[in-house]
């Protein structure tokens, strides 16, 4: 059995965002191909996560023990270390990831928890586990030069990345909001994707 954290970063409410019928779509399906898996929704607009603070950055930094565990500020990485699979569902905010799950990242990649620091640098302690990342954007960024602007999808695969989880795959839903386009064939574009994606996931 698996442990699947699904990350939900929208201000958006869940009956109005594009990217959450995306996303509620890939859970739904998984969950038909994997009944005995568990699935944990972390709503990050819910947890109203903030910046850390200094107290906060230092309780962060300190060396791990058994007691670790009960230090709230820590609780996120904890949860995020024993998870299996990840779901992580966001819009593009000016061409980088919203505000809330760059602060939940902060609380997420720990030393000592998601990662540590050997002889040779930074080691990632997450091998083997597998995200997906789901995400909407307004424009059309798929050609250059735009391409190169963007930093959502590219900040979440290097992070990932650096925490050892190298298995990572993305759906995206472009020009969303661009005059002219058949906006509802894209999801539906989007939304068919994530359902074959979510059976072998």
């Amino acid at each position: 059995m698996s442990k699947v954290l699904y990350i939900k970063a929208n201000t958006t409410s869940p009956e109005k965002s594009r990217t959450f019928r995306i996303s509620d779509h890939f859970v739904q399906e998984y969950r038909r191909a994997n009944p005995n898996d568990e699935v944990i929704t972390l709503d990050l607009c819910k947890e109203d996560i903030k910046l850390p603070t200094e107290n906060e950055v230092n309780s962060i930094m300190i060396p791990k023990t058994e007691e670790s565990r009960n230090n709230p500020v820590l609780k996120y990485a904890y949860q995020f270390a024993e998870s299996d699979k990840y779901i992580i569902a966001e819009p593009m905010w000016n061409l980088s990831i919203p505000a809330m799950l760059k602060n939940y990242i902060d609380y997420v990649t720990v030393s000592g928890i998601t990662f540590k620091y050997t002889e040779h640098g930074a080691v990632g302690l997450l091998q083997g586990k597998k995200a997906i990342n789901i995400i909407t954007r307004g424009g059309d960024f798929s050609h250059e030069p735009l391409k190169s602007f963007l930093m959502d999808d590219k900040y979440l695969r290097v992070v990932f990345g650096f925490m050892g989880i190298r298995d990572f795959v993305t759906i995206t839903a472009e020009r969303l909001d661009v005059i002219g386009e058949d906006i509802e064939a894209i999801i539906q574009r989007a939304v068919s994707e994530a359902g074959e994606i979510a059976k072998t996931f």
